[in-house]
């Protein structure tokens, strides 16, 4: 069977983007037998995309003659990225999959008026039938969403006035990477929710699983937890993080 092809692109701007996606990913300057190593290609062929780019300002080389690192026109395209950026709406369909992956109700939580706040819900084949809806405020001390936001916005949540989780609750969720709940609120249901966070290091949303305890892992080594934990993760380096 023969596959069927994808838009044709241009080989030699695919080969060149290898070495900026090398420094992308190291995130600082590199002497260019390094630089070419890690695009898979010799320091010779390296250089004349380098020289490219440099006039380009997508690559900047330390006096003239030292390592290379990204230049001023990638910084600014990655800002306007950023802003182009609605974290909510690039979670979207992220929870819709999460649902039917999961086989649970997802929902995304974001900082409101008054504490972590539902904005988005995507029912799971199964959903369960408690108080998941677009606009809900979550408990700071008693769901899984606010365990995770009084962790890491614990100034803006400790105004609120509300029971916070104690030290040894936010000390788990750091050190996780995530935060859990079961049979809290609700008896015979449990949730887990995984932090979003912006290029700054800013918790900008959750993504919340829910569902009965009886079928819902929220062990760290489970699977569900594993699998919206890099749900997560991936929706952060999109944002910059």
């Amino acid at each position: 069977m023969i596959e069927p092809k994808g838009p044709r692109g241009i080989q030699s701007i695919e080969v060149g983007g290898q070495l900026l996606l090398a420094l992308a990913h190291h995130g600082r300057p590199m002497a260019l037998k390094d630089l070419a190593r890690e695009a898979g290609m010799t320091p010779a062929k390296a250089h004349p995309y380098l020289v490219s780019f440099i006039k380009l300002g997508l690559v900047e080389q330390d006096g003239g003659s030292g390592p290379y690192g990204l230049g001023p026109l990638a910084m600014q395209l990655g800002l306007i990225s950023l802003q182009q950026y609605d974290p909510v709406r690039l979670g979207t369909p992220v929870i819709e999959e999460l649902a039917q992956q999961l086989g649970h109700t997802v929902a995304i939580a974001v900082w409101g008026t008054h504490g972590p706040t539902i904005v988005r819900v995507a029912e799971g084949p199964t959903p369960v039938h408690i108080s998941m809806r677009h606009g809900t405020v979550m408990s700071l001390a008693g769901t899984a969403s606010g365990r995770l936001f009084a962790t890491w916005r614990g100034d803006e949540a400790s105004i609120l006035g509300e029971p916070l989780p104690d030290a040894a609750t936010t000390a788990e969720v750091r050190r996780e990477g995530l935060a859990t709940s079961r049979d809290g609120v609700v008896p015979g249901v449990s949730a887990a929710a995984a932090p979003v966070f912006e290029a700054s290091g800013r918790l900008v949303m959750a993504l919340t699983a829910i569902g009965p305890s009886a079928s819902f892992d929220t062990t760290p080594e489970g699977g569900l937890v594993g699998t919206l934990r890099e749900a997560a993760a991936q929706l952060s380096r999109r944002l910059g993080h």
